[in-house]
């Protein structure tokens, strides 16, 4: 399977979950979670792939021989740190991130799609991101950045976290019984990365017209930050 850009960017192995938890297990898997949660360099790491494949997995007995609940426990754990360090991160680093310079990994399109989103669903959108790929990695920093109260930054953390990390994990697990699905997991796990890969070529894609149309206008970020 050929996904040029995203290779590029990552690597093709920290694009195949199959691969990624074969090679490090659940160390890896809590990894990764933590690193697409609230650090920036996990930008385009697999996160819903990566718990989703796990749990079809577990229910294969296939790399993890860990138990489910666990598998889920500490996959929460991990998601819910990432975004306490993404909000710590965010609430040092201030409005000084919308003027960062774009490099290869960084793109200020990036940040100001998590800052609409952020502006549009408030203390909500801790919740909802978790399901959004690239934006997942942003909200909990643009929450610093805004200095949403910390309680409550906690509170919705503690519930997305959970939600995304027990749900997706759980999905794949139950349908990791079903027999044609158990019988095919070698065709399913390819189908899984080709998916997980899709919605970052489409956001990309969609990124680039943007700014092909319209002309940058620095600052124009940090001032919707301001206006929290």
């Amino acid at each position: 399977m050929s996904t040029p850009l995203a290779v590029q960017l990552a690597g093709p192995g920290l694009l195949d979950p199959e691969w990624l938890i074969s090679t490090f297990g659940l160390v890896g898997i809590l990894g990764i979670v933590f690193a697409e949660s609230g650090l920036l360099i996990g930008l385009f790491l697999p996160g819903d792939s990566l718990l989703f494949t796990a749990g079809l997995l577990v229910a294969d007995g296939r790399y993890l021989h860990q138990p489910l609940w666990l598998v889920c426990l500490l996959a929460a754990v991990a998601a819910i740190v990432g975004d306490q360090v993404g909000y710590l991160f965010g609430k040092r680093v201030g409005p000084s991130l919308f003027r960062r310079p774009n490099s290869r990994l960084f793109k200020q399109e990036n940040v100001q799609r998590a800052n609409d989103f952020f502006a549009r669903y408030g203390a909500r959108s801790v919740v909802l991101a978790r399901f959004v790929p690239i934006v997942r990695t942003f909200t909990p920093v643009i929450a610093g950045v805004s200095r949403m109260r910390y309680r409550t930054f906690l509170i919705y953390n503690l519930l997305g976290g959970t939600l995304w990390a027990v749900g997706v994990t759980v999905l794949g697990y139950f349908l990791g019984q079903i027999a044609v699905i158990k019988s095919n997991i070698e065709f399913i796990l390819p189908g899984i990365v080709l998916v997980s890969v899709v919605p970052i070529g489409i956001q990309l894609l969609r990124s680039r017209r943007r700014r092909n149309r319209t002309p940058d206008r620095p600052g124009q970020a940090a001032e919707a930050v301001g206006g929290h």
